[in-house]
């Protein structure tokens, strides 16, 4: 049963006010006919009751929501089409008594309340009267479902929880150290001194990474993250992490790069392009086997028709991804098989590419591991054209 056809004439005037009361002076406003606007088209559920406090619309989402069939709903009293309770278990209309109460109160502000079962619900009421302290003509129920930020609450708690047990290890580890060259100095040989002293920079700098890792989800998130555009050469840049991985220790022939001139010009910001870099290198080195392969090329541009992006693609001969993890790949807190760090980089590398107008995408490569690809748009920012 669709709510467009089946509610009352009295429904119109609450989707729409009367001509003159909106719009340009003495113009009359357009009907929900002439908008294209049915209760069923809004994105929150939609309850509307009329005088006597009888259901004249149970709008679609409404119906997914409480899940009530609206043929149900329509005729019923509010009380019985909507059983909402407070989080104490009182009835909620009873308790606001919305047609007897105050006939000052114009509405009902957003709230948690329950449904049978107890699903909960974001409710928020209108009040529609005649005129001012006159009787209740129309009541107004807006209902949200809580699902969504149910899991960004979840989302945030995991992070607490990631980001308190990540800090405890390495601060123990500094206080430990700390405490004990303090208490101890004159028993320890030089060498000891410098051995706790170099766990304790490298547990400054983990706690380091781990804070500007939550700087950058919280500006992803916000969608505050800023760009410092400049030329960058991204294959210099893919060089110099390569010469970085073999001062570390790595064997030089285990990576191949593989540059396709000419490039077009990229303008980004080259601090956050090193950042998704490092974090793919890094990720291929530790988690892949075999050969890791850089591929730098142009790529055509799904923007402008005849430019290219430049793409870049890390594959390694590992084992790769399970095909049931590559939609968990670029999430919160994914660590694949292989535990360890805060599975917030790829993350964070997925924010820095879409920030700069790009995509990321992870598949498997010819070898069998994994292949990580990322396009970046090209051209000079706004102000330099």
């Amino acid at each position: 049963m669709t709510v467009g056809t089946s509610r009352p004439p009295g429904v119109r005037d609450i989707l729409s006010p009367p001509a003159g009361q909106s719009g340009q002076p003495g113009q009359a406003t357009p009907g929900p006919g002439e908008l294209g606007i049915d209760p069923d088209d809004l994105p929150d559920g939609l309850v509307v009751a009329d005088e006597t406090g009888r259901v004249i619309c149970f709008n679609a989402a409404a119906a997914k929501i409480t899940a009530v069939r609206a043929s149900d709903a329509m005729g019923a009293s509010i009380e019985r089409a909507l059983p909402l309770e407070d989080l104490e278990g009182r009835r909620w209309w009873q308790l606001t008594d919305p047609y007897g109460g105050l006939a000052t109160r114009v509405a009902q502000p957003e709230r948690n309340l329950l449904l049978p079962g107890g699903r909960e619900v974001l409710v928020s009421a209108r009040y529609v009267r005649a005129r001012p302290t006159g009787p209740l003509r129309r009541l107004v129920v807006s209902l949200r479902d809580t699902e969504a930020r149910r899991r960004t609450e979840r989302s945030h708690a995991e992070l607490i929880a990631t980001v308190a047990h990540e800090l405890r290890s390495p601060l123990t580890s500094v206080k430990g150290f700390t405490a004990t060259l303090l208490a101890k100095w004159e028993r320890f040989t030089d060498d000891q001194k410098k051995l706790m002293l170099e766990t304790v920079d490298a547990d400054a700098n983990r706690v380091t990474r781990l804070i500007a890792e939550l700087l950058d989800i919280s500006r992803i998130d916000s969608g505050r993250l800023e760009l410092r555009r400049q030329p960058v050469d991204i294959g210099a840049a893919v060089g110099r992490h390569i010469q970085a991985h073999v001062a570390a220790g790595q064997e030089a022939d285990r990576f191949l790069v593989r540059v396709q001139q000419p490039l077009p010009d990229l303008w980004a910001d080259p601090d956050k392009i090193d950042q998704v870099l490092s974090n793919l290198l890094e990720n291929a080195v530790r988690h892949g086997e075999g050969t890791v392969t850089i591929d730098v090329a142009p790529s055509p541009s799904l923007r402008v028709r005849g430019a290219a992006d430049t793409a870049v693609t890390v594959s390694d001969e590992g084992s790769g991804i399970p095909e049931e993890s590559m939609g968990r790949v670029f999430t919160r807190f994914w660590r694949g098989s292989k535990r360890g760090g805060t599975g917030l980089g790829l993350y964070i590398v997925k924010g820095i590419v879409e920030a700069h107008g790009g995509t990321i995408t992870v598949g498997r490569a010819a070898g069998g591991g994994a292949q990580f690809r990322f396009t970046l748009p090209v051209g000079a920012p706004a102000y330099l054209q």
